[in-house]
């Protein structure tokens, strides 16, 4: 009896300490993922990367643009925007740094958010912080040491990543189709340096990495631990977590291959990391598997969504997780927030069998400095939502908006097309079964940030 207690007990301590280090090394294996996914296999004048298009060879240290804005089926990532056209970049910092050059913005928004490997939005660059003109920033890996040029010196020209691998996601705003022209270029203008190469004037071009990974691969232990290891490799904790995941060693967590795999082929602990697996996705996915015969449970109305509150994440291993698996890439407050809706005014989950109406009320637009959107997306992957209109969000810059008599706007939610006029005028499509919608505000005023704005709950009509 006592020997059932004690392996009982000693199972109950793996298994905590099991979810605890899936939740905490989950962004790895994001990153790990989007890194594989979203890296260029050939850029333009060097070819591909490896012997072909199969390689797992990857460009980095290059920019790679969108085209055109996203539209459903085109993405990559969950709850993709509609607003703003893509220019983003991975960077490997571990052979020195390397400097970023932004072209002449004009009047046109954008920004390039930085985040490190432990998905932390460290850093932005663009309208907000380093403006609309041409210029250039440094950034720097863990460790450095070297001389900062003169004219990196100022505020927010020099960057410092806590990891080695960084990801640049940068967004670029577009009116529509018709202004993807005039954004072509800008993004052609952007470019990637080593400093010495900077200084001298000359171009650096791309260098090759083996991504070492499948993306569409399920999610398994060994699947998941073997990224995750690869990450930690690369990127080593910041020193603050250095005892934490020193922890999880137990379980196989940042050990040398031949150690972890040992680790790994102890039975308790493949059950363990299966169970925090299961138990993690399932916290982490937050229903986006529900059936009918488990009805939604939802926050009523809007909910400001589980965002950074500055540069990094801090301890809050959960919510950082939760962002990588669900809006990985989401950007600091102050640059963007991104308010959610599940559920019309009477806490009903929202579904395309219904209609619905969003009404603002004269002089109570979302308050932004740059612009606002609501994305609609499906409760069934967070993607885009085909339609017959091929809309699927509307803002302050939507083409033929029908305002109210009295100034205010009223924007139309259901699944069949609007018979009226107006109604179609202002119609946002949504599926047949259910979705949820996603306020996206860019330079958010005060009123906002701070909670004094209050959006209109959808109500419906039937």
């Amino acid at each position: 009896m006592v020997d059932e207690t004690r392996s009982s007990a000693r199972q109950a301590w793996l298994d905590s300490l099991a979810l605890q280090a899936v939740v905490y090394a989950w962004p790895l294996y994001e990153m790990r993922r989007m890194l594989a996914a979203t890296s260029p296999r050939r850029v333009e004048g060097a070819g591909f990367a490896g012997d072909g298009p199969e390689s797992p060879m990857r460009w980095c240290n290059t920019f790679i643009h969108t085209r055109r804005l996203l539209r459903a089926g085109t993405s990559r990532v969950v709850m993709p925007n509609n607003d703003t056209l893509y220019t983003n970049a991975w960077l490997d910092l571990s052979h020195g740094p390397l400097i970023i050059d932004v072209p002449e913005m004009d009047e046109r928004y954008y920004v390039l958010g930085f985040l490190d490997f432990f998905t932390n939005p460290f850093a932005h660059v663009g309208t907000r912080t380093t403006g609309q003109r041409a210029g250039s920033v440094l950034i720097s890996g863990p460790g450095w040491k070297g001389e900062v040029p003169a004219r990196f010196r100022e505020p927010g020209r020099h960057l410092v990543s806590a990891t080695p691998w960084v990801w640049i996601i940068g967004r670029i705003l577009v009116d529509g189709e018709a202004d993807i022209a005039n954004v072509a270029p800008l993004q052609d203008a952007f470019r990637i340096r080593a400093l010495e190469d900077a200084v001298a004037d000359r171009e650096t071009g791309p260098q090759r990495f083996d991504a070492d990974c499948d993306p569409r691969a399920p999610l398994s232990v060994g699947h998941f631990m073997h990224q995750v290891n690869a990450a930690l490799v690369q990127n080593p904790p910041p020193a603050e977590d250095t005892s934490l995941v020193g922890g999880f060693g137990r379980l196989g967590f940042g050990l040398p291959p031949e150690m972890a795999a040992r680790r790994l082929a102890e039975p308790e602990v493949q059950a363990a990391l299966a169970r925090a697996l299961e138990v993690a996705g399932g916290l982490l996915e937050e229903g986006r598997r529900r059936t009918e015969a488990e009805p939604r449970q939802c926050p009523r109305g809007w909910s400001r969504s589980n965002i950074v509150q500055g540069e990094n994440y801090g301890s809050d291993f959960l919510t950082r997780a939760f962002v990588s698996r669900q809006a990985i890439g989401a950007l600091a407050p102050e640059e963007a927030v991104y308010p959610r809706c599940e559920t019309d005014a009477d806490g009903r989950p929202l579904d395309g069998a219904h209609r619905y109406l969003l009404r603002f009320a004269p002089g109570a637009l979302p308050p932004v400095n740059a612009f606002w959107s609501v994305t609609l997306y499906s409760v069934r992957d967070y993607l885009l939502v085909e339609n017959p209109i091929g809309r699927y969000s509307l803002g302050d810059r939507t083409p033929g908006l029908r305002y109210d008599p009295d100034g205010g706007l009223t924007v139309h939610i259901q699944h069949d097309m609007p018979l009226d006029a107006d109604e179609r005028a202002n119609w946002l499509p949504a599926p047949a079964d259910g979705f949820f919608l996603c306020l996206r505000a860019y330079l958010p005023r005060p009123e906002m940030l701070q909670g004094g704005y209050r959006l209109p709950d959808p109500e419906r009509l039937d």
